[in-house]
Protein backbone atom coordinates (compact mmCIF):
# COMPACT_ATOMS: atom_id res chain seq x y z
CA UNK A 1 0.00 0.00 0.00
CA UNK A 2 1.48 3.35 -0.53
CA UNK A 3 1.70 6.16 1.61
CA UNK A 4 2.44 9.79 0.66
CA UNK A 5 4.85 9.82 3.67
CA UNK A 6 6.91 7.41 2.90
CA UNK A 7 10.44 7.75 1.86
CA UNK A 8 9.46 4.21 -0.30
CA UNK A 9 6.71 2.34 -1.61
CA UNK A 10 5.90 -0.64 -0.05
CA UNK A 11 6.67 -2.37 -3.05
CA UNK A 12 9.17 -4.41 -4.46
CA UNK A 13 10.05 -4.18 -8.04
CA UNK A 14 11.46 -7.24 -10.26
CA UNK A 15 14.17 -6.36 -12.12
CA UNK A 16 13.85 -5.52 -16.15
CA UNK A 17 12.32 -8.80 -18.17
CA UNK A 18 16.22 -9.78 -19.40
CA UNK A 19 16.77 -9.72 -15.45
CA UNK A 20 18.96 -7.17 -15.34
CA UNK A 21 19.00 -4.96 -12.34
CA UNK A 22 18.24 -1.22 -12.44
CA UNK A 23 16.94 -1.56 -16.30
CA UNK A 24 13.70 -0.30 -16.48
CA UNK A 25 10.74 -2.90 -17.64
CA UNK A 26 8.71 -1.48 -20.95
CA UNK A 27 4.85 -1.24 -19.70
CA UNK A 28 3.43 -0.49 -16.79
CA UNK A 29 -1.00 -0.16 -16.55
CA UNK A 30 -2.38 1.62 -13.86
CA UNK A 31 -5.94 0.88 -13.50
CA UNK A 32 -8.75 2.53 -11.67
CA UNK A 33 -10.94 0.52 -9.34
CA UNK A 34 -14.09 1.71 -8.73
CA UNK A 35 -16.12 1.79 -12.14
CA UNK A 36 -13.15 0.49 -13.85
CA UNK A 37 -12.76 -2.86 -12.61
CA UNK A 38 -15.41 -2.93 -10.30
CA UNK A 39 -18.65 -3.13 -11.78
CA UNK A 40 -19.76 -1.12 -9.22
CA UNK A 41 -18.89 2.20 -7.25
CA UNK A 42 -17.54 0.85 -3.52
CA UNK A 43 -18.78 3.72 -1.28
CA UNK A 44 -22.27 4.07 -2.60
CA UNK A 45 -22.32 -0.28 -1.89
CA UNK A 46 -21.36 0.55 1.61
CA UNK A 47 -23.48 3.61 2.45
CA UNK A 48 -26.88 1.64 0.78
CA UNK A 49 -25.46 -1.34 3.39
CA UNK A 50 -26.14 1.44 5.95
CA UNK A 51 -28.60 3.22 5.03
CA UNK A 52 -27.33 6.41 3.47
CA UNK A 53 -26.96 5.31 -0.17
CA UNK A 54 -28.89 9.01 -1.24
CA UNK A 55 -26.43 10.79 0.61
CA UNK A 56 -23.25 9.23 -0.82
CA UNK A 57 -24.05 8.66 -3.80
CA UNK A 58 -24.46 12.01 -4.89
CA UNK A 59 -20.97 12.81 -2.78
CA UNK A 60 -19.76 10.44 -5.23
CA UNK A 61 -21.15 12.01 -8.65
CA UNK A 62 -20.23 15.47 -7.94
CA UNK A 63 -16.77 14.20 -7.32
CA UNK A 64 -16.35 12.31 -10.09
CA UNK A 65 -17.88 15.60 -12.19
CA UNK A 66 -14.93 17.12 -10.34
CA UNK A 67 -17.30 19.88 -8.17
CA UNK A 68 -16.02 18.54 -4.96
CA UNK A 69 -12.19 17.94 -4.95
CA UNK A 70 -11.46 14.67 -4.61
CA UNK A 71 -9.65 14.91 -0.62
CA UNK A 72 -12.08 17.27 0.98
CA UNK A 73 -14.99 14.60 -0.94
CA UNK A 74 -13.15 11.16 0.72
CA UNK A 75 -12.90 13.03 4.00
CA UNK A 76 -16.61 13.47 4.21
CA UNK A 77 -17.22 10.33 2.83
CA UNK A 78 -14.37 8.81 5.16
CA UNK A 79 -16.62 10.77 8.24
CA UNK A 80 -19.22 9.14 7.39
CA UNK A 81 -18.60 5.59 6.84
CA UNK A 82 -16.29 4.69 10.06
CA UNK A 83 -19.09 4.34 12.31
CA UNK A 84 -19.65 0.70 10.37
CA UNK A 85 -17.31 -2.15 11.55
CA UNK A 86 -14.54 -2.85 9.20
CA UNK A 87 -15.42 -6.63 9.20
CA UNK A 88 -19.46 -5.22 8.01
CA UNK A 89 -17.46 -2.96 5.30
CA UNK A 90 -14.93 -5.77 4.23
CA UNK A 91 -17.92 -7.96 3.99
CA UNK A 92 -19.67 -5.37 1.34
CA UNK A 93 -16.67 -4.74 -0.45
CA UNK A 94 -15.92 -8.49 -1.40
CA UNK A 95 -18.52 -9.13 -2.54
CA UNK A 96 -18.09 -6.74 -5.46
CA UNK A 97 -18.22 -7.83 -9.06
CA UNK A 98 -15.15 -7.21 -11.21
CA UNK A 99 -15.51 -6.91 -15.05
CA UNK A 100 -14.36 -10.17 -16.10
CA UNK A 101 -12.03 -9.04 -19.29
CA UNK A 102 -10.24 -6.40 -17.35
CA UNK A 103 -9.64 -9.11 -14.21
CA UNK A 104 -8.14 -12.07 -16.20
CA UNK A 105 -5.71 -9.41 -18.31
CA UNK A 106 -4.60 -8.26 -14.52
CA UNK A 107 -4.05 -12.41 -13.77
CA UNK A 108 -2.22 -12.50 -16.96
CA UNK A 109 -0.15 -9.30 -16.28
CA UNK A 110 -0.22 -8.98 -12.40
CA UNK A 111 3.87 -8.31 -12.07
CA UNK A 112 2.97 -4.86 -14.37
CA UNK A 113 -0.77 -3.99 -13.50
CA UNK A 114 -1.27 -1.89 -10.66
CA UNK A 115 -4.29 -0.60 -8.89
CA UNK A 116 -4.36 2.97 -8.28
CA UNK A 117 -7.31 4.11 -6.11
CA UNK A 118 -8.31 6.75 -3.62
CA UNK A 119 -10.04 3.81 -1.26
CA UNK A 120 -8.72 3.24 2.12
CA UNK A 121 -6.52 0.18 2.18
CA UNK A 122 -7.91 -1.70 5.16
CA UNK A 123 -11.56 -1.25 3.44
CA UNK A 124 -10.26 -2.46 -0.50
CA UNK A 125 -8.30 -5.63 0.78
CA UNK A 126 -10.44 -8.17 -0.02
CA UNK A 127 -9.70 -7.12 -3.53
CA UNK A 128 -6.04 -7.25 -3.78
CA UNK A 129 -6.11 -10.18 -2.77
CA UNK A 130 -8.49 -12.01 -5.26
CA UNK A 131 -6.24 -9.51 -7.69
CA UNK A 132 -3.07 -10.36 -6.69
CA UNK A 133 -1.36 -7.28 -7.85
CA UNK A 134 -0.39 -4.29 -6.06
CA UNK A 135 -2.83 -1.57 -4.83
CA UNK A 136 -1.74 2.09 -4.42
CA UNK A 137 -4.89 3.42 -2.26
CA UNK A 138 -5.40 5.94 0.83
CA UNK A 139 -4.29 4.74 3.74
CA UNK A 140 -5.97 4.81 7.57
CA UNK A 141 -4.58 4.84 10.78
CA UNK A 142 -5.66 2.14 13.59
CA UNK A 143 -5.09 1.48 17.40
CA UNK A 144 -3.97 -0.93 18.89
CA UNK A 145 -6.72 -3.79 18.60
CA UNK A 146 -6.93 -2.78 15.04
CA UNK A 147 -9.46 -0.05 14.97
CA UNK A 148 -9.31 2.77 12.65
CA UNK A 149 -9.25 5.57 14.27
CA UNK A 150 -8.47 8.00 11.51
CA UNK A 151 -7.38 9.32 7.91
CA UNK A 152 -3.35 8.91 7.56
CA UNK A 153 -2.92 9.54 3.68
CA UNK A 154 -5.31 10.09 0.92
CA UNK A 155 -4.16 8.88 -2.32
CA UNK A 156 -3.14 11.64 -4.96
CA UNK A 157 -2.81 9.32 -8.36
CA UNK A 158 -0.20 11.85 -9.84
CA UNK A 159 2.18 10.73 -6.69
CA UNK A 160 2.05 6.78 -7.22
CA UNK A 161 2.09 7.39 -11.27
CA UNK A 162 5.33 9.25 -11.29
CA UNK A 163 6.58 6.20 -8.66
CA UNK A 164 5.83 4.19 -11.62
CA UNK A 165 7.48 5.92 -14.40
CA UNK A 166 10.73 5.56 -11.96
CA UNK A 167 10.33 1.25 -12.54
CA UNK A 168 9.25 1.38 -16.22
CA UNK A 169 9.55 3.06 -19.65
CA UNK A 170 5.97 3.46 -20.24
CA UNK A 171 2.74 4.46 -17.97
CA UNK A 172 -0.32 3.19 -19.29
CA UNK A 173 -3.79 4.70 -17.23
CA UNK A 174 -7.25 3.64 -17.67
CA UNK A 175 -9.77 5.31 -15.62
CA UNK A 176 -13.70 7.08 -15.73
CA UNK A 177 -13.60 9.70 -13.10
CA UNK A 178 -12.49 13.28 -12.69
CA UNK A 179 -9.62 11.59 -10.20
CA UNK A 180 -7.61 10.51 -12.85
CA UNK A 181 -7.19 13.25 -14.79
CA UNK A 182 -3.51 13.83 -12.33
CA UNK A 183 -3.03 9.99 -13.38
CA UNK A 184 -3.34 10.53 -16.82
CA UNK A 185 -1.24 14.03 -17.12
CA UNK A 186 2.06 11.73 -16.19
CA UNK A 187 0.98 8.55 -17.86
CA UNK A 188 2.50 8.08 -21.06
CA UNK A 189 -0.87 6.87 -22.38
CA UNK A 190 -4.45 7.36 -20.65
CA UNK A 191 -7.41 5.56 -21.76
CA UNK A 192 -10.80 6.78 -20.89
CA UNK A 193 -13.43 4.21 -19.55
CA UNK A 194 -17.03 3.88 -20.20
CA UNK A 195 -18.03 0.90 -17.77
CA UNK A 196 -20.49 1.91 -16.19
CA UNK A 197 -21.01 5.27 -16.79
CA UNK A 198 -19.57 8.20 -18.97
CA UNK A 199 -16.09 9.10 -17.76
CA UNK A 200 -15.94 13.53 -17.62
CA UNK A 201 -14.80 15.54 -20.46
CA UNK A 202 -11.86 16.77 -18.43
CA UNK A 203 -10.57 13.04 -18.62
CA UNK A 204 -11.91 12.53 -21.84
CA UNK A 205 -9.73 15.68 -23.23
CA UNK A 206 -6.47 14.22 -21.64
CA UNK A 207 -6.90 10.70 -23.11
CA UNK A 208 -5.29 9.31 -26.35
CA UNK A 209 -8.28 6.62 -26.35
CA UNK A 210 -11.72 5.70 -24.99
CA UNK A 211 -12.90 2.16 -24.52
CA UNK A 212 -16.89 1.48 -24.39
CA UNK A 213 -16.69 -1.86 -22.20
CA UNK A 214 -13.79 -4.37 -20.62
CA UNK A 215 -13.61 -6.69 -24.00
CA UNK A 216 -12.43 -3.83 -26.07
CA UNK A 217 -10.31 -2.62 -23.57
CA UNK A 218 -8.56 -5.42 -23.08
CA UNK A 219 -7.88 -5.86 -26.99
CA UNK A 220 -6.30 -2.64 -26.95
CA UNK A 221 -4.37 -2.63 -24.04
CA UNK A 222 -2.77 -6.08 -25.73
CA UNK A 223 -1.64 -3.69 -28.82
CA UNK A 224 -0.24 -0.88 -26.73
Amino acid sequence: MYRADSPALEHTFTTSPAGVPGQKQKTAFAFDLDGTITKAELLPMIASELGLEPEMRLLTELTMAGMIPFEDSFRLRFAILRTAGLDRIRSVVSEVEFDPDIEAFIRENRERSFVVTGNLDLWVQPLQERLGCRFFTSTAMTDAHGHVTGLDTVMRKNIAALELKEHFERLVAIGDGFNDVPMFDVADIGIAFYGIHSAPDALVSVSNYVALDGKSLCRLLNTL
